[in-house]
């Protein structure tokens, strides 16, 4: 992966797990990490309360920054964060990258480099 790709799927993972273990009262999160040969798939499932339909709406709350920059930063990278939940069910998150832009060979990324 390339080295800023890598951090900015960190950070969308890391606020997904946060949330969870801040908000959602989850008593089970489960994170899969999958490197597929066409995309990069990121999924982390929790069972806690869910979220309101209205956030999910707005891509976060009002003063709240989470589910919008991990949206913002998902399209930054050329992904796509889906979020779904229900009130009382617990949600999930996917971030599907492709893997034209998620993998990088050494060759890409002396040319990306270089475009900088």
């Amino acid at each position: 992966m390339h080295p800023i790709l890598r951090d900015d799927v960190y950070r969308i993972a890391g606020e997904a797990l946060r949330n969870a273990f801040r908000h959602a009262q989850a008593r089970r999160i489960e994170l899969e990490i999958r490197y597929e040969k066409r995309q990069l798939r990121v999924r982390i499932r929790d069972d806690g309360r869910g979220i309101d339909e209205q956030a999910l709406t707005d891509e976060g709350d009002t003063g709240h920054w989470g589910l919008r920059g991990m949206h913002e930063r998902a399209k930054l990278v050329g992904g796509s964060l889906e979020v779904c939940s229900k009130l009382d069910s617990g949600t999930e998150i996917e971030l599907i990258i492709p893997a034209s832009t998620a993998y990088a060979s050494s060759s890409t990324r002396k040319a990306t480099t270089l475009k900088s």
